[in-house]
C-alpha cells in the first residue's frame, strides 16, 4: 500500500504542473480582451489600456505563470479579474455542491449499475435483454437532455422536487436531500450504463468458470457464490469502468449544475469562460484535476483490495 502511495505522489506532481501549465497558456490565447469585457464594448480604449495594465494582463506570459505556480503552491489560486474576489473563497464556497452532486450520482451508478449487471448476467431471457437495450439507450442519450426530461417530468408537471436550486445541508437537511434528487438522478442513472454492460459481461465469464460449478456441487448458496466470489473475481475491470465514468461526472456536473441553476464548480467555470476570467478557470481547472487525481488513488487502493497482486508490483 506504501508503494501505492508513493507512486500517487510521485505521479500527481507533474500532472498538476502540465495541467495548470497547458490550461494557463490555452485560457491566454483565447481571444477577448478582459479589460473592454469589464468597462464595456464602447469604453475609451485607454480606459481598456488602462485596466488591462491595473489586472496584469499586458505582462508576460511566463511571468504571470510564474506569479500564480507561486501563490498556488500555497493554496492561493489568485483573484478573479472580473470581479477581484479570491478564487479559492470562489472555489471553496462552491465545492460543497459539486460534490455532493458528484458523491451522490457515483452511488446511483454503482448501486443501479452493478445490480442491473448481475440481474441481466443471472436472469437472461427478455430481462436480460430488456436491462442491455436500456443500458445501451443510456449510453446514447445525452445528460442535459434526461436532465431536461426528469424536471419537466417530476418537478414542472407532478411538483415532487424542486426544479432548480440548492438548498445547504447546514440550513436544511430536508431541503438539501430533496433538491439534490433529480440532479443526482440525471447523472449517476446517465453514467450507470456502462458499469451495467462491464458487470453483466465480467460475471458472465466468471459463471463460466470451475470455481463456480465446484462451489455449486458443495452446495454453496448462489447469493453466496455471486457475492463473495463472481462478483469480488469480476470487480477489477467494474472498478476501472467506475473510475473512469467518475472523472466522466466532472464534466457532466457542468451541464447538470447549469441545468439546475445549482451554484457549483460547474457554473462557476461557464462564469469564468462567459467573462474571460482567465485566473478562476485556471483555479476551477487545477481544482478539477486534483478530483481526477485522487479518484486514480482511489481507484489504485480498491485495486489492492480486491487483488493482492497488485500490493507486491
Amino acid at each position: 500500500m506504501r508503494q501505492i502511495l508513493v507512486r500517487w505522489a510521485v505521479s500527481a506532481i507533474p500532472v498538476l504542473f502540465i495541467v495548470s501549465l497547458l490550461t494557463f497558456l490555452l485560457t491566454a490565447l483565447i481571444p477577448g480582451d478582459p479589460g473592454r469585457t469589464i468597462l464595456g464594448q464602447t469604453a475609451d480604449p485607454d480606459k481598456v489600456a488602462a485596466m488591462n495594465e491595473a489586472l496584469g494582463v499586458n505582462r508576460p506570459l511566463p511571468v504571470r505563470y510564474w506569479d500564480w505556480l507561486k501563490g498556488a503552491v500555497t493554496g492561493d489560486l489568485g483573484d478573479s479579474i472580473t470581479s477581484s474576489v479570491s478564487v479559492s473563497g470562489q472555489v471553496g464556497d462552491r465545492l460543497a455542491v459539486t460534490l455532493s452532486l458528484i458523491a451522490g450520482a457515483f452511488i446511483v451508478t454503482g448501486l443501479v449499475g452493478v445490480t442491473c449487471g448481475v440481474f441481466s448476467a443471472l436472469k437472461g431471457g427478455w430481462l436480460g435483454r430488456l436491462i442491455d437495450g436500456t443500458a445501451m439507450l443510456g449510453m446514447a442519450i445525452p445528460v442535459y437532455w434526461f436532465a431536461l426530461v426528469l424536471s419537466m417530468v417530476f418537478a414542472v408537471k407532478l411538483r415532487l422536487f424542486p426544479a432548480i436550486g440548492y438548498t445547504p445541508f447546514s440550513q436544511s437537511p430536508g431541503k438539501w436531500f430533496m433538491g439534490l434528487v433529480l440532479p443526482v438522478m440525471a447523472l449517476g442513472l446517465s453514467c450507470a450504463a456502462p458499469v451495467a454492460k462491464q458487470t453483466r459481461n465480467g460475471v458472465l465469464s466468471e459463471l463460466g468458470r470451475d470455481y463456480v460449478r465446484a462451489l455449486r456441487a458443495r452446495g454453496f448458496a448462489e447469493r453466496t457464490i455471486i457475492v463473495k466470489h463472481v462478483l469480488r473475481n469480476a470487480a477489477a475491470p467494474i472498478i476501472t469502468v467506475l473510475g473512469i465514468v467518475v472523472v466522466g461526472m466532472f464534466g457532466g456536473s457542468v451541464l447538470i449544475e447549469n441545468v439546475f441553476a445549482m451554484p457549483g464548480l460547474g457554473g462557476l467555470a461557464v462564469s469564468a469562460a462567459a467573462g474571460q476570467d482567465i485566473t478562476t478557470m485556471q483555479g476551477v481547472a487545477v481544482v478539477f484535476t486534483v478530483f481526477v487525481i485522487v479518484v486514480n488513488l482511489v481507484i489504485e487502493v480498491l485495486y489492492a483490495l480486491v487483488n493482492p497482486k497488485v500490493r507486491t508490483r
